[in-house]
């Protein structure tokens, strides 16, 4: 058996003595990065106009009377010897009243 000296003094504490033991872990964080892609169909209208054209033809004729100054039995459309017809005069060619009807006395 052991015996204890009678001499002993209380303990003497010192600061604590402060330690730092490093435990790693590893941890996975997912990032979520969201994309969206928009398809844009792009259409193209192309708008072209066209001018169909007909054509016709019409004729047209003009007509103009000219009084020349024929005087008496002429040619012309003053009164001839026939009266005031259109023309020279009685039975000739032009429109008198022996003519063929456009003077005042024509059948």
């Amino acid at each position: 058996m052991k015996c204890r000296p009678n001499n002993v003094l209380p303990a003497v504490v010192h600061p604590k003595k402060c330690c730092v033991q490093h435990v790693n872990s590893v941890f996975e964080v997912p990032h979520i990065h969201p994309v969206h892609t928009t398809i844009v169909n792009n259409q193209m209208f192309q708008h072209k106009h066209y001018f169909p054209q007909t054509q016709s033809m019409v004729d047209s004729a003009s007509h103009q009377q000219f009084n020349c100054g024929g005087g008496q039995g002429g040619p012309g459309f003053g009164p001839g010897p026939g009266g005031p017809g259109f023309g020279p005069g009685p039975g000739g060619p032009g429109f008198g009243p022996g003519g063929p009807g456009f003077g005042p006395y024509g059948r």
